[in-house]
């Protein structure tokens, strides 16, 4: 399994867009027509776990997340593992890769938007707050200094 960093234009953004579209997560298709449109920042990237041709998982770095009205940035977002591939620490290896990524280009703090509980402190991440979403949700602010 390796965990890829990807930008407009790299050899896997066509296979990503394809998997993104036909996820079983409904923000999938989101992050794939971003994709397509090339709607990312030349900083911003796309981390992609893949095994051989098959991909297990991905998340971005972008500057923005869905919580409107923040100065918090970067984000790791649109973090999604394969169903068949859950439970072996695969989210955790694609956050370490975007926080690896993030301080190469001088941040020394990312942040991450959830509603879940008790899955991203364990990575280090602590709740800062909690504000509502562009679709008006409660989501979870958290932070890690990197």
């Amino acid at each position: 399994m390796d965990i890829k960093v990807l930008k407009y234009g790299d050899d896997l953004w066509e296979l990503v867009i394809n998997y993104a579209k036909n996820c079983s997560w409904g923000a999938g298709p989101f992050l794939s027509n971003q994709m397509q449109e090339n709607g990312f920042l030349d900083w911003e990237r796309v981390f992609v776990a893949i095994d051989g041709l098959q991909i297990c998982g991905y998340c971005t770095l972008t500057k923005t997340d869905c919580i409107p009205d923040v100065e918090y940035t970067p984000y790791v977002g649109f973090m999604f593992v394969g169903e068949e591939y859950r439970g072996h620490r695969l989210s955790e290896q694609l956050i370490k890769q975007a926080l690896k990524y993030a301080k190469t280009i001088r941040f020394e703090k990312v942040y991450l938007v959830s509603g879940e509980k008790d899955l991203y402190e364990k990575y280090g991440f602590v709740k800062i707050e909690v504000k509502k979403d562009f679709w008006g949700r409660l989501e979870q602010i958290f932070s890690i200094d990197i």
